[in-house]
């Protein structure tokens, strides 16, 4: 559990972020206030405790920011697992582990207040990535410090602190960091897919979340 919610019984609303939901096409993503209000009135009119946004989804909204747009190849494939829920929400670490790096990563559409912990899972070194979190979650961070399963190590941060989205959790898994401190993409082009994919395993290993390939 990441999250204080029990996605094997506590309702949770799937998102559509790709070109098939025809909502988005009419949506102002570029404000985060609309898109703010869009996403937490579909989980208040599904009765869900949050909402779920899928790994290795091939999405649209990222139109928004020219943070994934700087290339002739704009970044659209979502490498992680977004959980959708109101700022200041508790996020756990899931595994024992230390402190890798943190940064605040402030840019428009960027993760905002990110961590990264190390840990060794099935006897191989792996990284979980938490971003879109306070400002205040950074604070008293230190560099190899020790965490343990179930312990707090953050809350998820309002807009515009959490790069300036809607309040969620975006959660990652990563087998090689190459090198990143305190950032990591998150996102990456249609080109790059498979290699990506390869370096960041399905964070639904951990989380469990029904219905999640």
């Amino acid at each position: 559990m990441i999250l204080p919610f029990d996605f094997q019984n506590d309702p949770f609303l799937l998102l559509d972020f790709t070109a098939d939901n025809p909502e988005l096409a009419d949506l102002d993503l570029t404000n985060t206030a609309v898109f703010t209000d869009y996403v937490f009135g579909k989980i208040r009119q599904a009765g869900a405790v949050a909402g779920v946004g899928g790994y290795n989804e091939h999405r649209v909204i990222y139109r928004r920011s020219p943070h994934f747009n700087q290339t002739e190849e704009s970044r659209c494939i979502h490498l992680g697992i977004d959980l959708w829920a109101e700022a200041g929400t508790p996020v756990f670490a899931p595994l024992d582990g230390i402190v890798h790096s943190f940064r605040d990563n402030n840019n428009f559409g960027d993760y905002g207040p990110t961590i990264i912990l190390e840990h060794v899972w099935n006897g191989k070194p792996l990284y979980t990535l938490y971003g879109h979190l306070s400002r205040p979650s950074l604070t008293g961070l230190q560099v190899g410090m020790a965490v343990k399963a179930g312990q707090k190590i953050a809350e998820l941060g309002p807009f515009p602190e959490n790069g300036d989205w809607p309040p969620h959790l975006h959660f990652q898994l990563m087998t090689d960091l190459g090198g990143h401190q305190g950032d990591f993409p998150g996102v990456c082009t249609l080109s790059e897919r498979e290699r990506y994919l390869a370096i960041c395993p399905n964070p639904n290993q951990l989380l469990h979340i029904p219905g999640l390939n």
